[in-house]
């Protein structure tokens, strides 16, 4: 059974990639960055955190790519190294959250009554608080203690509530069709129900909220790093635009510094958003 569920994710994978320019062309870039991240930073003859390894405020050149920053840290390998750890913390982020909100909103819709009350009272909670100022709160209180998976962690907190929300939506109304009584009054407990009734039609939303919510937490832990709250003694794209602002890169003419994470997470969002789109566009057209 679970060699075919591989078979048929496999061949719908392959004929969204050839049916789908917008899936495509995110996904390709997608495919770099990781590469860039996970595989060409592994390389990196220097220590990317370590400082004044390269002479200092160099233009890009055959030797220097991304040319060197004022802290003495050659910008390309910092930038590969960055963005393996940026997308570290996001994966876990969408791993964390994106479930959490799936299983609350499951359960919450399906069994209705007090526990979807409470549930959805617990989540409303954490929707009307101002997630980045709870995030700053936290990470203010245990900035000692951050680590790349626990800031990953940290901003899950605020990231699971919306989606909880949604899937219960969708529960509430798929839970009276016609199929899924069908299912109960065949003897079918809830945990088959929702595996197998419920699931598959809202399998394809989880996938496209998963890879919104890795957007969301790169776009919080830039912008937490901007305000000092990050591991700044580590590589983050967040952290390089911190010390690039801290430095003056843009005033001082040293304009490779801070363009090289700007570019990266613009390159990022738009490939994430390309696929979440083309994704999404191709799940509404089998589901008709």
């Amino acid at each position: 059974m679970s060699s075919s569920f591989l078979k048929n994710v496999g061949r719908n994978f392959v004929l969204l990639y050839k049916s789908n320019f917008k899936f495509k062309l995110g996904f390709t870039l997608i495919l770099i960055i990781f590469i860039l991240g996970f595989a060409v930073s592994s390389f990196s003859p220097i220590n990317t955190r370590a400082l004044y390894t390269v002479p200092k405020d160099q233009p890009p050149s055959f030797k220097y790519l991304l040319g060197t920053s004022s802290m003495g840290r050659d910008v390309f390998w910092e930038l590969c190294a960055s963005i393996g750890k940026s997308l570290t913390i996001a994966l876990i982020t969408a791993l964390i959250a994106s479930h959490i909100g799936l299983f609350i909103g499951l359960i919450s819709g399906i069994k209705g009554g007090i526990l979807d009350r409470l549930l959805m009272f617990i989540s409303d909670t954490f929707i009307i608080v101002p997630g980045f100022l709870l995030l700053v709160v936290i990470i203010s209180i245990i900035k000692s203690w951050i680590t790349v998976p626990l800031i990953g962690a940290i901003i899950s907190i605020v990231s699971w509530p919306w989606p909880a929300r949604q899937v219960r939506s969708m529960v509430l109304s798929l839970r009276e069709r016609t199929f899924v009584y069908t299912a109960k009054l065949s003897g079918m407990g809830t945990g088959k129900v929702l595996l197998f009734e419920i699931m598959p039609y809202i399998f394809g939303w989880h996938l496209v909220n998963f890879t919104n919510t890795i957007l969301f937490s790169i776009g919080t832990e830039s912008g937490l790093a901007i305000f000092g709250l990050s591991l700044l003694g580590d590589n983050t794209l967040g952290v390089m635009l911190y010390w690039a602002l801290n430095y003056y890169a843009l005033f001082r003419g040293i304009w490779w510094w801070i363009t090289a994470p700007i570019v990266t997470l613009v390159l990022i969002f738009v490939s994430f958003y390309l696929v979440s789109t083309g994704l999404s566009e191709y799940l509404h057209r089998i589901m008709k």
